[in-house]
C-alpha cells in the first residue's frame, strides 16, 4: 500500500461524529448532567402551575428533551416542560381533568407540525434586533424574579450557601474548565449540607420524584367532535406560544454559537415532541431558554448529545438516584439560575454609551418588549407587542421619506409632479392633499420614476387623485412606473 494512502482507521475517523471526540464528548456529557439537575426543580414547579402531579412534568421534560434531540432543528437547545405551556393548559386541566389536558397536548403537537410545514419558521426573519434584545433581557429578568420567592422566609443558612455557590461559579473556571462550575457547585454544596446536617429547603421538598419510566397510552377522553371543539382553542394557544418561544430561543442560540439552524425543522420537531409527550402522559412543553443558556453559554455544549443526555440523565437521576437528588439544596440550583440571568442579560444594550447612540425608536421597542413580558410573564406577548411597535415606528419613519415636488411649464399648459419615496398605506394616505386641483393647468403629469408602489392603498390614492382632477375637467398622466409598480397599478386601478 502506498505510504500516502490513508489507513482504514484514519478513514473511519473521518466518518466519526464530532461529538465522539474525547474533549467534546466530555463537555456534552457534563453539560447534560448539569441541565438535568437544573431541570428537576423547574419541572416540578411547572407541574404545580399546571395542577398536575410532579411526575407529569418530569416525564414531559424527559420525552421532550430526548425526542427533540433527534428531530429538532437546533442542536444543543433544551426543550422540556415550561411555565408558558403550563399557564395555557392549567385552566383546561382544572375545569375538565387530566385526560383533556393530554389530548390538548397531542393536538397542539399536530398544530405545530402543520404550522412548521407551512413555513412559520421563516417568519423569524421579521423579528427586529431590538425585539430580540428585549426578549433576552426580559427572559433574564423573569428567571431572576422566579428565584426571589425561594429566598423569602427560609433558614438563614440558605444565604451563605447561595453566596458560596455564586463564588464557586465565578472563580472555579479560573482554576479549570474541564468540569462545569455549576456541577462543581452543586456537588460541593450538597456534600456540605448533608455532612453537616444543615436543614435547608431541598429538591425533595418540591415533590416526590418518579420511581419508574412513563408508559405510552391514549388520553382518557371521549373521541368526539365535542371533545375536539373543547380542546382545540387551548391546543392552538399552546402551539403558538410554544413555537414562538422555541423559535426565538433557536435564533438566540444561533447568535451565541455563530451557526445556523433550520427553523422549519425545529417547528415540526417541537410538534413531534409534543405528540410523543402527550402519548406518554406528559404535560407538553417547548424550548427552555434558561436551561438552554445553562447548556450552551455556561457549560459550552454544542451538539444534540447534550440535549439527549439531559433528558436521559433526568430519568436516571429520578429513578436510580432519587434519594440522593432529593438532598440537593435549592440554594445550589438557585445560584446556578442567578448566574444564568447575569450571563443572559445583554448588559451592553443598557450601557449609557449605547443608549446615547441608539435611535429613540429602537429603545422604545426594546423597553416595550421587556415591559410587556415582565407585566404578563408571557414571552410571546412581549415579542408580539415589540414587533408591532417596531413596525409602526418603521412605517412612520419610511412614510416621512415620501416627497412631492411640482414643476410648472413656462407656458403654464402643464404641471409635472415628481413623487419620490416608498409609497404604501402610511405614506400614500397624505398624498392626496399634496396636489393643487383647482389651480393646476388642464394637463397634469405625475412622475413616479423616483417612487415605488407597494400596495392597493397607494393605487387607490392615485385613482382618487385622478378622480379629483377629472371632476374639474383636467387630465392626468402617470409616468415613470417601474415594472413591479406598473404591474400592480395596472391590475388594481379603476381609473380607466
Amino acid at each position: 500500500m502506498p505510504a500516502s494512502a490513508p489507513s482504514i482507521s484514519a478513514r473511519l475517523r473521518g466518518f466519526r461524529p464530532s461529538w465522539l471526540a474525547p474533549r467534546v464528548l466530555r463537555t456534552e456529557v457534563l453539560a447534560g448532567l448539569v441541565v438535568a439537575l437544573a431541570l428537576i426543580p423547574e419541572a416540578i414547579s411547572f407541574s404545580i402551575i399546571a395542577g398536575v402531579d410532579p411526575a407529569i412534568g418530569l416525564f414531559a421534560s424527559f420525552t421532550m428533551a430526548v425526542t427533540i434531540a433527534v428531530v429538532g432543528g437546533r442542536p444543543a437547545m433544551i426543550s422540556a416542560a415550561t411555565g408558558a405551556v403550563a399557564l395555557v393548559i392549567a385552566p383546561l386541566n382544572r375545569q375538565h381533568g387530566f385526560g383533556y389536558l393530554v389530548a390538548a397536548v397531542i393536538l397542539a403537537g399536530v398544530f405545530q407540525i402543520a404550522l412548521g410545514a407551512l413555513g412559520v419558521g421563516k417568519l423569524m426573519r421579521f423579528i427586529p434586533r431590538s425585539v430580540m434584545v428585549g426578549f433576552v433581557n426580559s427572559l433574564a429578568i423573569l428567571v431572576f424574579m422566579a428565584q426571589v420567592p425561594q429566598l423569602w422566609d427560609v433558614p438563614w443558612a440558605v444565604y451563605p450557601l447561595l453566596a458560596a455557590g455564586l463564588a464557586l461559579m465565578v472563580f472555579f473556571p479560573r482554576v479549570t474548565t474541564v468540569v462545569p462550575a455549576p456541577l462543581v457547585s452543586i456537588v460541593i454544596l450538597t456534600s456540605i449540607t448533608v455532612a453537616a446536617g444543615i436543614a435547608v429547603p431541598t429538591v425533595g421538598d418540591k415533590g416526590a420524584l418518579p420511581s419508574a419510566l412513563p408508559a405510552p397510552g391514549l388520553p382518557d377522553v371521549p373521541f368526539t367532535v365535542d371533545t375536539l371543539t373543547l380542546i382545540a382553542p387551548y391546543a392552538f394557544a399552546m402551539a403558538l406560544v410554544g413555537l414562538m418561544e422555541s423559535l426565538m430561543t433557536a435564533k438566540l442560540v444561533d447568535e451565541i454559537t455563530d451557526t445556523r439552524s433550520s427553523k422549519t425543522r425545529e417547528a415540526i420537531g417541537q410538534g413531534i415532541a409534543n405528540v410523543v409527550t402527550g402519548f406518554f402522559g406528559g404535560m407538553g412543553g417547548c424550548a427552555m431558554i434558561g436551561q438552554t443558556m445553562v447548556n450552551v453559554k455556561v457549560s459550552g455544549a454544542r451538539t444534540r448529545l447534550s440535549t439527549f443526555l439531559a433528558g436521559a440523565f433526568l430519568m436516571v437521576l429520578c429513578i436510580a438516584f432519587g434519594p440522593v437528588v432529593s438532598e440537593i439544596p435549592m440554594a445550589a440550583l438557585i445560584a446556578v439560575m442567578v448566574m444564568v440571568c447575569f450571563a443572559t442579560f445583554d448588559w451592553h444594550s443598557v450601557a449609557p454609551g449605547t443608549l446615547r447612540r441608539m435611535p429613540v425608536g429602537e429603545i422604545v421597542v426594546m423597553v416595550t418588549t421587556v415591559a410587556c413580558v415582565v407585566a404578563t410573564h408571557n414571552l410571546a406577548v412581549g415579542v408580539v407587542a415589540g414587533s408591532v411597535t417596531a413596525m409602526v415606528i418603521f412605517a412612520k419613519r419610511v412614510a416621512r421619506l415620501a416627497d412631492v415636488t411640482a414643476v410648472t411649464d413656462p407656458d403654464g399648459g402643464q404641471v409635472v409632479y415628481a413623487v419620490s419615496g416608498q409609497l404604501f398605506f402610511a405614506s400614500s394616505n397624505e398624498l392626496v392633499e399634496r396636489f393643487d386641483y383647482a389651480g393646476d393647468p388642464d394637463n397634469v403629469v405625475i412622475d413616479l420614476s423616483g417612487a415605488h408602489v407597494w400596495d392597493a392603498s397607494t393605487v387607490a390614492t392615485l385613482d382618487a387623485i385622478e378622480h379629483r382632477y377629472a371632476q374639474r375637467g383636467k387630465t392626468v398622466e402617470i409616468t415613470g412606473l417601474n415594472e413591479a409598480s406598473a404591474r400592480l397599478h395596472g391590475s388594481l386601478s379603476t381609473a380607466r
